[in-house]
């Protein structure tokens, strides 16, 4: 798309305005300074959300390499493993990335765009066409438990991802899409950074995540779509200057990453008119599987599967559930991944023996095949032989007016061999009121799903995508005064 139409506007950042040319030629620059500083199959990107990344990707596909983002939130130690697991020894980055993570290891070179020599006639390298079956990207998952892992995805998963999101949701070159998801994360990645190119629609990118910021590019730029978590709309519609017209340009507004709750849901209609769809996908399947379009809008429901993508609700025995039976979920198609890298063991264990991915995500599936999420596997509770997931207990909290967040988990207990524990982050200047929080519980949910406890967080554990870790809570996580 970026040869037939190049001087088209492809992308806007925090500092420029891409032309598909000048994308071009900046990652034929790249890829020669790639090639001249490495000749590994893989080369690290480590870059801030802008038109940076995409130049980045086509410049190491232009020579056949894999591609592996580098997520520059994680700390130093994890960001050395993932860069040792991966076998790097260079990385494309830019000066002030470094200085805002420090340096890379030893051994580690770093290719910086901003000191890229840029300049005469694009230099000519030998191009390496990649196969559908060959790795296109490795993508290190968050690392909640354990050490972060590799996902591979290969050219055709990315390819058949997008292809399934365009049939879906028909995007074209009129779309404008707001990019507010890091580009190290498979959303921000195959939605805000590859669906775009292939299309030919426009990215208008943020290299942060402020509100006020986010507004002011909505009214520039008058975008049509936009990702993000719901702590993301969250703060959109509690900005002070957030007003109606603000996104009243968006077709498609729609939530990922984790359930959204009610009293986002609500608010964000009360203040800009929108309402929010949901949509689900994971790092193995490309990501995207449901996309709830807005004509088909079921609160808490992410919508039916995309095309090509075949979805079933299992019990633990693997055998497949009705309509409205809780069980895991499990996912077949192109987008999904082979496997994870160099670790065969848990790839082996990652599929059923139908080759369904086991996603470990809890959820339902309605008579009409809309497709409900109601939590992890690894975080459902049992209480009093009860299964209760966290998700129904945070609802409730969440819609407390004092509270902004929650996270729920299990606390031992002798008699009913977990109870409820919870964490709340108030809204500035809100009074914390166990009382009244405990109250509130008791009126909306059975007397064995109220929380034992409710302690108060200044703030609660997020990974860099802004998902709440309910994994980094315990029981010995003391609150705050």
């Amino acid at each position: 798309m970026l040869l037939r139409h190049p001087f088209r506007e492809v992308a806007v950042d925090d500092q420029r305005r891409w032309r598909g040319a000048t994308m071009l030629y900046v990652a034929a620059h790249l890829a020669k300074a790639i090639q001249a500083t490495t000749d590994r199959p893989r080369i690290g990107v480590m870059l801030p959300t802008s038109g940076l990344f995409p130049a980045a990707v086509l410049a190491a596909w232009r020579l056949g390499r894999t591609v592996v983002p580098l997520n520059y939130l994680l700390s130093p130690e994890d960001l050395a493993f993932v860069i040792e697991d991966a076998g790097l020894d260079a990385v494309v980055t830019v000066g002030p990335m470094l200085n805002f993570t420090g340096q890379l290891p030893d051994g580690v070179t770093a290719i910086k765009m901003d000191e890229l020599a840029v300049k005469g006639l694009p230099p000519r390298t030998k191009q390496r066409p990649m196969a559908d079956d060959e790795p296109a990207v490795i993508l290190y998952t968050s690392g909640t438990s354990g050490r972060p892992k590799g996902v591979i995805l290969t050219s055709g998963n990315l390819s058949s991802n997008i292809d399934q999101i365009v049939e879906w949701v028909k995007f074209d070159q009129r779309d404008v899409m707001l990019g507010v998801l890091p580009q190290f994360h498979s959303f921000g990645l195959t939605v805000l950074t590859l669906l775009p190119l292939a299309v030919g629609c426009r990215s208008v990118y943020a290299a942060r995540f402020m509100p006020k910021r986010v507004l002011q590019l909505a009214r520039t730029h008058r975008p049509t779509v936009l990702v993000g978590i719901p702590s993301m709309f969250n703060a959109l519609r509690l900005a002070k200057s957030a007003t109606r017209e603000d996104l009243s340009s968006l077709r498609f507004t729609v939530a990922g990453g984790e359930p959204l709750p009610d009293a986002v849901s609500d608010g964000f209609f009360e203040t800009f008119g929108i309402r929010i769809c949901e949509g689900y996908g994971l790092t193995e399947t490309a990501p995207c599987t449901n996309w709830c379009r807005p004509d088909e809008f079921r609160a808490h429901k992410v919508g039916m599967a995309m095309p090509g993508i075949e979805e079933r609700i299992v019990d633990e025995n693997g055998e497949i559930l009705g309509p409205e039976q809780d069980g895991e979920i499990r996912i077949k198609g192109p987008n999904v991944m082979p496997g994870y890298f160099n670790r065969p063991e848990e790839t082996a264990a990652a599929f059923d023996e139908d080759g369904f991915f086991r996603t470990g995500d809890m959820g339902r599936m309605d008579a009409d095949g809309f497709l409900s999420i109601t939590g992890r596997i690894k975080e459902m509770l049992i209480i009093g032989g009860e299964n209760v997931f966290p998700r129904e207990i945070e609802e409730v909290l969440d819609a407390h007016p004092s509270v902004r967040a929650s996270a729920v988990i299990g606390a031992p207990d002798e008699s009913r061999g977990e109870v409820a524990l919870a964490f709340v982050e108030l809204i500035d200047d809100a009074t914390f009121d166990v009382t009244s929080l405990r109250s509130h519980c008791r009126d909306r949910l059975p007397q064995f799903k109220v929380p034992r406890e409710i302690r108060r967080v200044g703030e609660l554990p997020r990974n860099p995508t802004g998902k709440i870790m309910r994994r980094a809570l315990g029981p010995d996580t003391t609150g705050v005064d």
